[in-house]
């Protein structure tokens, strides 16, 4: 199941039920107390049962009980409620009317003194509202007999032991089930079997806080390798306790010698002590501190240290709760940017989006840093701000909404930026990194674009299809030369696909190009690609599918893969999706000058370099 919103009712500064879509990869900004962590810690209260009390009440409410909601796309195809008799979410009206599941989780946090409690679970679903049918959920299977009896509704065809078999009979003898989206709650019999259910599809919600200790011995950092001592000890049980029978048989003989001894000299004494021999847990003998280089425990290390450890350590714990979950997992991270250099802020952000392109995983993070914000496409930015006392949530696709992120972030402090380079994505700046390092080490006239980016000198743009509004208009004020480079996408001579994006740019002195070729993976010469996929079938035409073949091949060489023409032409093009990081890093960085003087004959690359190497030492 895959979160698509959550909504807070009554929750902190959340008053009235406020909606937040979440994507794959979802980027909040805001400044501080404008709510970004409520968000966070709203799910931890809906996913792993948080803490919650009074004081979470929204103080401009009376009301003293918090509604947090879930809405899930990506269902199971069937849930088992009633014994082994599958049915479907949809075929009990448990869905909203978009398809989607909808669970809410109802707190009573009444009391001053005490923690509040869950009170109850609904599924809002578009659902009978019939007199008599309304209900059907709640009932035990007695009660739904005499209801089908009540209706004479015909039962000779059907399981009758099984309730939704039933429920489906009685529903569909209605001619009019007068169907309304309306809370339904998930307390009793089938409706609360099938919570249960549902739960197990849920996924898996680690939150990392942004405040949190960051040493060796933090929660995240001991509990995987608690878990490991565990399993290590689990596998040489046998073993070891042979090891504690022969120590407690040793010393119960020692014991008994000992009374012996004691009876000589008071046998009242002696006839009241028994010898009694306990031992410890193995896996409390056993603790685990992380050194680095000349065993320095992390403890000592860099806080930005410690908390990139601390964080993979979450991750691990996080990935190992998931392995027998069919969920997936939601990574929550709140403003990773913390005590971390840029160019380790960059590092964590791709780390994230590949989590995500890998699937079966989101990440929430919040942040105060334009070089985080700067680099997702617009439509994953959540602006939160307040409008008097009021959470308020906007979206980066809207226009305004981009100039509202601007002033709250600050695109960029005081600087020594000397140019910006736009280009559509992530991939394209790992391949325009690595290719210029190589040119740069043998050309004196290319610049080595990663230095250059780590001096502050250079400012990347993941531009995105939906970004590039936003970055043309966030630049223009710093007076500063921008480059914008795109894929051409289709053959001459039609025009590139972002034609009227590169007029715009030039027509406001700005340098644009689009690649002579179909996308930058077509510069990569076929040696590079076949010496990393064998079987790879590209000729260096400009326009073949590069990621589309190297896929192909990639699949080819497993030799448990079914026939690649018998996959879905949407799963190839996700296969061709997932292998651009191969590409754009490893096949790159095979290149060599030469190489690239075959497979760019019209030297397109570098004449874009040289370019920006003359903006870069202005």
């Amino acid at each position: 199941m895959k979160l698509v919103e959550v909504k807070l009712t009554n929750f902190r500064g959340y008053e009235y039920e406020t909606p937040i879509s979440i994507d794959p990869l979802t980027v909040i900004v805001g400044r501080n107390d404008s709510g970004k962590s409520s968000i966070l810690d709203a799910l931890e209260i809906f996913f792993n049962d948080g803490a919650i009390d009074h004081d979470d009440c929204c103080v401009r409410s009376a009301s003293t009980d918090i509604r947090i909601a879930c809405v899930f796309d990506e269902l199971p195809d069937s849930i088992v409620i009633d014994e082994q008799h599958p049915t479907t979410l949809g075929s009990e009206h448990l869905l909203k009317q978009n398809g989607l599941l909808e669970v809410i989780k109802v707190y009573d946090c009444s009391s001053i003194s005490s923690k509040g409690k869950l009170a109850n679970t609904y599924a809002k679903a578009f659902h009978p509202n019939a007199p008599g049918v309304d209900d059907l959920l709640s009932k035990k299977i007695n009660e739904l007999r005499t209801i089908a009896q009540t209706r004479a509704v015909d039962v000779s065809g059907i399981n009758q032991t099984a309730k939704a078999q039933i429920r489906q009979a009685i529903w569909g003898s209605v001619a009019d089930l007068e169907f309304v989206e309306r809370d339904i709650s998930l307390k009793k019999e089938s409706a609360k079997d099938a919570f249960d259910q549902i739960q197990k599809y849920m996924p898996i919600y680690a939150l990392f806080k942004s405040d949190r200790p960051s040493t060796d011995q933090d929660s995240e950092a001991q509990d995987p390798l608690k878990t490991a001592i565990k399993e290590a000890i689990r596998r040489h049980e046998t073993t070891l306790n042979t090891v504690v029978d022969e120590i407690k048989g040793e010393l119960a003989r020692v014991a008994d010698r000992t009374v012996d001894k004691i009876r000589e000299m008071n046998d009242e004494l002696a006839n009241q002590l028994h010898p009694f021999v306990k031992n410890k847990n193995w896996d409390t003998l056993f603790s685990v501190t992380l050194t680095g280089d000349e065993d320095i425990p992390i403890n000592k290390r860099g806080s930005g240290t410690r908390r990139i450890i601390l964080l993979n350590f979450f991750r691990a714990k996080a990935e190992e709760s998931a392995l027998n979950h069919d969920g997936g997992v939601i990574y929550a991270i709140e403003e990773p940017e913390t005590s971390q250099h840029p160019d380790y802020q960059i590092m964590l952000l791709e780390a994230f989006q590949d989590l995500v392109e890998q699937g079966n995983c989101q990440v929430l993070i919040t942040t105060h840093t334009p070089t985080l914000a700067r680099r997702v496409d617009r439509g994953l930015l959540r602006l939160i701000h307040r409008v008097g006392t009021v959470p308020t949530v906007e979206y980066g696709n809207a226009d305004a909404t981009l100039q509202k992120i601007k002033s709250t972030l600050g695109v960029l402090p005081d600087h020594d930026v000397k140019a910006f380079l736009g280009v559509e994505g992530k991939h394209d700046i790992n391949f325009l990194r690595r290719i210029s390092k190589i040119l740069a080490a043998a050309e004196h006239d290319i610049p080595d674009l990663e230095k250059e980016e780590q001096a502050g000198r250079l400012v990347f743009m993941s531009l995105g299809g939906s970004n590039m509004e936003l970055w043309v208009s966030t630049v223009a004020g710093f007076d500063r030369p921008e480059f914008y480079l795109t894929d051409r996408d289709v053959a001459p001579p039609a025009n590139p696909k972002y034609q009227r994006y590169i007029d715009a740019w030039t027509t406001r002195g700005c340098m644009a190009w689009a690649t002579s070729k179909k996308e930058l993976e077509n510069y990569l010469h076929p040696s590079v690609l076949i010496s990393e996929a064998p079987g790879y079938t590209g000729t260096g035409d400009d326009f073949e599918d590069v990621p589309m073949l190297f896929a192909e091949a990639i699949h080819n060489t497993d030799p448990d893969a079914s026939p690649w023409a018998d996959i879905a032409a949407e799963k190839k093009k996700d296969r061709a999706s997932s292998v651009k990081k191969r590409l754009n890093t490893v096949c790159v960085s095979r290149m060599t000058p030469a190489l690239l003087g075959e497979s760019d004959p019209r030297d397109d690359i570098r004449t874009w370099l040289r370019s920006i190497r003359v903006a870069l030492n202005d």
